[in-house]
């Protein structure tokens, strides 16, 4: 894909997923909560987005005074460059305009900008957006759109999900601010996760799970499972959807309430854990916790705990070591391997196999879904 037009990458496979209003505008105003000052003074891109329909665009650009904002750029891809089942017509807004071209609304992006008040109202909002015809067709990998890139504080958009690895590359070659969309398990990639653990990436306010986030998409899009109709539109969750940023916001700085390890194998919920105790990896000196609520206070080494993890993850009481995977655990042996194909599991595993393994009190050889190694910053009773 690195390589691939996003025209290609649209082709191959179809990333028109508008997010709706209310969700923007619960994730910024988790910002707002935190910092009243997160997007004053700031220059603003919204690029990969489609100005005349784009929620992202109507929020801003209504929320401009209001947020104190310096600039908003907002850029389109062209038509031509999107799958073929994606309807596009000409709004009145762009045909009645003086500038229309019937080639360049097919074959080039658009920009649109707001910077004041261009109406005389008194206002500045999105009747005051300026617009023209792009050079090309929009690809955020283009010059045109590095350029503004370059000029912009903050960059928020919902991303073409088949390129994220590489849109957040281009994010983080400049080191802009961000707010963007993404697929929760984009943070087991090694693109994201080293992000992640070095505190320069995290999980936005709002958290993912499906059914979290409905996108609307175009209605002639093949059925799927997870869409819905509603209103005449048709929409669609996209599994764990989450919002990854380098904003801070006020829940990545609440603690997590724990019990102590005795108190959880007392009491816990988790078949698991309680009556059980918490089982070690066979191929590194860290425990096993299948859940996060079953975290235990006063535990001092290491453990491995599920992705899910991260979305209450807490930088003030928790470091992130390492994932399995990016990690240098010694590997699964060889007589692991021998009982989990013993055991009749087809996973395709080896020895030296870098990801956390156990066996459970059955002997059962065990390979939990992905883990992530953490441990207290500071232990509590």
């Amino acid at each position: 894909m690195r390589n691939q037009s996003l025209g290609g990458a649209k082709q191959a496979k179809n990333d028109e997923f508008y997010t709706q209003y209310q969700d923007i505008e619960k994730e910024i105003n988790a910002y707002l909560e935190f910092n009243p000052d997160a997007f004053r003074g700031k220059t603003l891109l919204l690029p990969c987005d489609d100005p005349e329909w784009s929620n992202f665009t109507k929020f801003f650009a209504q929320k401009f005074q209001e947020l104190g904002l310096k600039k908003l750029i907002s850029t389109s891809f062209a038509p031509n460059s999107k799958p073929k089942e994606v309807p596009y017509q000409p709004t009145l807004f762009e045909m009645e305009n003086e500038q229309f071209d019937e080639k360049k609304t097919q074959s080039n992006g658009k920009i649109f900008t707001l910077t004041q008040d261009k109406t005389g109202d008194g206002v500045v909002n999105v009747e005051d957006l300026e617009w023209r015809y792009l050079e090309g067709d929009g690809d955020f990998r283009s010059q045109e759109i590095i350029s503004l890139r370059n000029e912009a504080d903050i960059v928020i958009t919902n991303p073409p999900f088949s390129l994220f690895r590489e849109f957040l590359a281009w994010l983080v070659e400049w080191g802009n601010d961000f707010v963007i969309i993404g697929n929760m398990n984009a943070v087991t990639y090694k693109e994201v996760f080293p992000l992640i653990k070095e505190n320069k990436l995290w999980l936005g306010a709002t958290r993912a799970g499906v059914g979290s986030m409905w996108f609307e998409v175009p209605e002639n899009s093949a059925d799927k499972l997870g869409q819905k109709m509603e209103g005449g539109k048709k929409y669609q969750t996209i599994g764990n959807s989450a919002w990854f940023t380098t904003l801070d916001h006020g829940k990545r700085h609440q603690p997590l309430v724990l019990m102590t390890e005795k108190e959880n194998i007392k009491f816990s919920k988790h078949p698991a854990i309680r009556g059980v105790g918490y089982y070690r990896y066979e191929n590194y000196d860290a425990i096993e916790v299948p859940k996060v609520e079953a975290i235990p206070s006063d535990f001092k080494g290491v453990m491995g705990v599920p992705i899910t993890f991260l979305g209450k993850h807490n930088p003030d009481q928790f470091e992130i070591l390492g994932m399995p995977r990016f990690f240098e655990t010694k590997g699964m042996s060889k007589e692991f391997v021998d009982a989990y194909y013993a055991s009749g599991q087809t996973g395709q595993i080896t020895p030296g196999h870098p990801d956390a393994a156990y066996f459970d009190k059955d002997n059962w050889p065990v390979v939990p879904y992905r883990r992530i190694f953490i441990r207290h910053k500071k232990v509590s009773k």
